[in-house]
């Protein structure tokens, strides 16, 4: 059966075209990313002085599993939201790794028991976000109860303002709450991971690395 949340992305797939058209082009890929994402953990492990550092995650996200799934040293908190969470929490199962399938109800109490919100974008523009519905309230959460946000960004999916602009306008519908994806405000995320490691979330907008393609959104 279908998720309840993927009927309103299937009518509008023209929109899902154009964010798998962003991530599929030529210079797009995980170069960098998890390797740098790896170090996101020790770092933060340590400045929390805990032996497993609490993660939330939203679904199966495509970069931070891998990294997440290559540390034994976290307990990852994965939020279903999108009906894809499941199968990420039988592979960290599989791989002997502390994992959590929290249903959508109980995501903010995970936010509240975790150390950090690792959240992940299809396409970053300059002020905000699209990720996998359920991290705007992951965000806003921790934001409240002052647990950091990171948000990994894989190369390519950093858009200029020509390209980002339509993008969203095309992805968020005038029923948000119907949508697989959402928009997550910069002012909500305290970091931003790309192949360099993590920046301030300040300095992310100066990362540009999509070309403009008009061609997508014909």
């Amino acid at each position: 059966a279908l998720h309840p949340l993927s009927c309103k992305s299937m009518e509008r797939r023209p929109a899902i075209s154009v964010l798998r058209g962003v991530q599929s082009w030529p210079g797009a890929s995980i170069c960098g990313v998890v390797p740098a994402l790896c170090g996101v953990v020790p770092a933060f492990g340590r400045s929390v002085s805990t032996d497993d550092t609490g993660i939330v995650v939203i679904g199966s996200p495509e970069l931070a599993s891998q990294a997440i799934n290559a540390r034994g040293d976290v307990e990852v908190f994965v939020a279903d939201t999108t009906g894809d969470g499941y199968g990420l929490v039988h592979r960290l199962d599989l791989n002997d790794r502390l994992a959590v399938d929290v249903p959508l109800a109980g995501l903010g109490s995970a936010v509240g028991d975790a150390d950090l919100v690792l959240l992940e974008t299809d396409a970053l523009g300059p002020d905000s976000a699209i990720c996998s519905v359920g991290s705007l309230t992951a965000a806003a959460v921790a934001a409240q109860l002052g647990t950091e946000v990171w948000l990994v960004a894989g190369v390519g999916r950093c858009l200029p303002a020509a390209m980002w602009e339509p993008l969203r306008a095309m992805v968020v519908s005038d029923e948000p709450w119907e949508d697989r994806y959402e928009v997550v405000s910069l002012d909500f995320v305290d970091r931003v991971v790309g192949p360099g490691g993590p920046v301030p979330a300040a300095e992310a907008r100066f990362r540009i690395d999509c070309p403009v393609a008009p061609e997508l959104f014909r």
